[in-house]
């Protein structure tokens, strides 16, 4: 019993564990898309609230805060410190901001988006050598005209911007085109941690059942089983030892006991009548 629900428990633990595993990654993305989401509604809300409100300082000087991805990147950079597992970026293939550019990995998202106009999300795993991460990512596909009068040319670009951010980036955009992506990247560790928690916590309740049910397995059986054994064994015992006042054996139920129980009687009192024979002759 015991070896068969060890390896009951191996398979259990198996299948539990790949469940576990592919429930954690889609919490993960899950989660990942609620960060994404965020940085989007910061765009908006820049580009709807706070940009029209200071739109005439930007002829004097140039606020970053103005830009949806400077004010997306930076609210959730904040967001970070509470949890650092998870990374959001907005990068690009020729961003104004440098700091922006995309790093070889992201470029290859930016070009999936460019080469699949249909692929609306990347989802990937990269292994780096702290580990693998999960990459989740959508495009940034350049829709708003509006756009172009700083991602033109130097010449149509505020002139504040060419100050703070020089005439060498973010030029050359075009309309409907990828320009870059909104990425959000956490390590699987966090997906492995998830799952092996889970996974404790499964087989932990498995073997407390397990336990449970043999022990109460035992009890039945020696109650059951084991105990009426005894006591038919005993009064057999003694029959055989030639005592005359053993007491039936009390037979209740129909079960396997009860019917060994009666064949006992039975052989106990063919066994008094023939002795009461040989007595008498």
């Amino acid at each position: 019993m015991v070896s068969a629900f060890l390896i009951g428990l191996a398979i259990a633990t198996f299948l539990a564990r790949e469940i576990t595993i592919e429930e954690a990654r889609r919490q993960m993305l899950n989660e990942a898309n609620l960060i994404m989401r965020s940085g989007t509604a910061v765009r908006g809300y820049t580009q709807n609230e706070i940009r029209p409100l200071i739109v005439d300082q930007l002829a004097v000087r140039f606020l970053p805060h103005s830009v949806p991805s400077y004010s997306a990147q930076t609210v959730l950079h904040q967001l970070q410190k509470d949890f650092p597992d998870y990374s959001y970026k907005e990068a690009a293939l020729n961003p104004t901001n440098p700091a922006d550019r995309a790093t070889n990995w992201e470029s290859d998202v930016i070009h999936a988006f460019k080469n699949d106009p249909k692929l609306g999300e990347f989802v990937g795993l990269r292994e780096t050598a702290t580990g693998p991460f999960l990459t989740f990512a959508r495009p940034f596909r350049l829709t708003d005209k509006a756009c172009l009068a700083c991602h033109s040319t130097p010449a149509a670009a505020p002139p504040t911007m060419i100050d703070l951010y020089g005439n060498s980036n973010g030029f050359g955009w075009q309309l409907n085109d990828v320009i870059g992506a909104q990425i959000v990247s956490v390590p699987m560790s966090v997906a492995l941690n998830r799952a092996n928690r889970s996974l404790l916590a499964f087989v932990g309740s498995l073997s407390a059942v397990f336990v449970v049910m043999l022990v109460i397995l035992n009890v039945l059986m020696h109650f059951i089983i084991l105990k009426p054994i005894q006591e038919i064994t005993a009064l057999a015992r003694d029959v055989s030892a030639g005592k005359t006042d053993v007491q039936e054996y009390p037979v209740r139920g129909s079960d396997e006991i009860s019917s060994l129980g009666r064949s006992f009687n039975l052989m106990h009192r063919s066994l008094q009548n023939a002795m009461r024979m040989l007595e008498g002759t």
